[in-house]
């Protein structure tokens, strides 16, 4: 990297390009970029110092190809007129994930995996490291609460990594210590279907050089990698980390005693509430034991997590009223966070306000968004929020809205959500998507707020 002093990025604002250029900075390199829409998350970045604009505008790009390196996202078309440019112009230009591969390559990795878990996984590992003392560098697929950023720097050589699937970008990594936290279909655009996606995770584990933690039950062997193998669970007592002695106080947090090879971490706590924030717990503290932070320290960490934005994000929690917002995109993660919320806000009536997220998995998942979905009191359904697709000729989020059993169900567009809440009186109330449904969270809250009191 030392021959470059400009680093530009195509697709700036996503939360893993971001984390990445705010790295950069971090290292005193000129970093800018481009992205189509603002959003909070670019204005941070311009507030850091990072200059962005809005405009496909190759008058934007560093001049000098020689000392200029381009990285770009794939949710970017590739007849994107700056990257088109970029690619005929001289300039060297990697994806996301290759950029990320090389800066953890001979820097001890510990990368966190799965089709849905990773992110607070991830971010939980990293509070234990920073919490604990020992430090380390992240690359994070959300905001942190803890530290409002989704990038994390230390002096030392630990570096975590989210290892994202989407397009196989986990295969730039080589980790020293992995946890593999799910295996759902999921990006069959990419994939095709399940046993493509089994195989890349079995590919990826093949790539651990130390020990790789799996969910108990997920299907990778022995044979898969040549990583020590063992295994994690939430209260699965085959599992070599796991749950036990387990109880939930008042606000939906569960204390249990940490089982691991080591012995018993008792008196554990995650510092926010859900049985699916526990058992990432168990994978993050699974992972800090096996590279060695302290037991006590591990549980320490876990009790003042304060949690990711927008995953099982509680924005209003009153007596009778609650809002939580969540990036649940995929049908097991909506189905557990439904399952979660039950169990912390037990006999409450539940509205969940559902964002499809691109037109290839509303096919691919119709049944499986309907079947989880379902399981809501009621179901305000938006249209698809398309990201980096083009329409699909007869999929819509109709297609989804048929199939749903429950007979307590509208379908409306994102800009009557409002005025729909407005007329309504909400008990539990969660916001389901991985699109731009988050634009509502402020003014949801505020609406709450305004109706129930502060």
């Amino acid at each position: 990297m030392g021959k470059y002093r400009n680093i530009y990025f195509i697709g700036i604002g996503g939360i893993g390009m971001s984390a990445i250029a705010r790295y950069f900075r971090f290292r005193g390199y000129d970093v800018s970029g481009y992205d189509r829409t603002p959003s909070e998350l670019t204005h941070e970045l311009e507030h850091e110092g990072i200059a962005i604009h809005y405009e496909d505008n190759i008058g934007f790009i560093p001049k000098n190809p020689d000392d200029t390196l381009v990285i770009y996202t794939p949710a970017i078309p590739r007849d994107m007129g700056e990257l088109v440019y970029v690619m005929e112009h001289g300039y060297k230009v990697l994806k996301r994930s290759r950029i990320l591969g090389e800066i953890t390559d001979g820097q001890r990795c510990l990368a966190v995996a799965g089709t849905h878990g990773k992110t607070t996984t991830s971010t939980l590992l990293a509070h234990i490291f920073e919490s604990s003392g020992e430090g380390c560098s992240a690359f994070l697929g959300g905001i942190s609460k803890n530290y409002g950023s989704n990038l994390l720097t230390a002096e030392n050589d630990v570096v975590v990594a989210e290892a994202d699937e989407f397009d196989r970008s986990f295969l730039q990594l080589h980790p020293e210590i992995a946890v593999i936290t799910a295996m759902d279909a999921d990006h069959l655009d990419i994939y095709s279907d399940l046993a493509h996606v089994r195989e890349a995770f079995r590919a990826f584990a093949s790539q651990v050089s130390g020990t790789l933690i799996v969910k108990y039950g997920l299907g990778i062997s022995r044979e898969d990698t040549g990583a020590r193998l063992l295994h994690y669970a939430w209260d699965n007592p085959l599992a070599d980390f796991h749950a036990s002695v387990i109880r939930k106080d008042e606000c939906g947090h569960f204390i249990f005693n940490l089982e691991y090879p080591g012995g018993t971490i008792e008196g554990c706590k995650v510092g926010v509430p859900g049985w699916v924030n526990a058992e990432n717990g168990i994978a993050a503290a699974a992972m800090a034991l096996t590279y060695g932070i302290p037991p006590v320290k591990v549980r320490e960490a876990l009790g003042s997590f304060s949690g990711v934005r927008r995953r099982f994000d509680i924005h209003y929690n009153r007596p009778g009223h609650a809002y939580v917002d969540d990036y649940a995109h995929h049908p097991a993660e909506i189905a557990a966070a439904i399952s979660s919320l039950r169990d912390i806000f037990p006999g409450r009536r539940l509205t969940a306000v559902f964002q499809p997220h691109l037109y290839t998995r509303t096919r691919d998942f119709a049944e499986e968004f309907a079947e989880a979905l379902g399981k809501a009191d009621r179901l305000i359904l938006l249209d698809i929020y398309p990201a980096r697709e083009e329409p699909i000729p007869g999929i819509s989020s109709g297609i989804i809205f048929s199939k749903v059993r429950n007979s307590d169900k509208i379908l409306i567009r994102k800009e009557e959500l409002m005025d729909t809440l407005e007329s309504e009186d909400i008990d539990t109330l969660v916001t389901f998507g991985a699109g731009n449904i988050d634009r509502y969270t402020g003014a949801i809250t505020d609406m709450m707020e305004r109706r129930y009191g502060k």
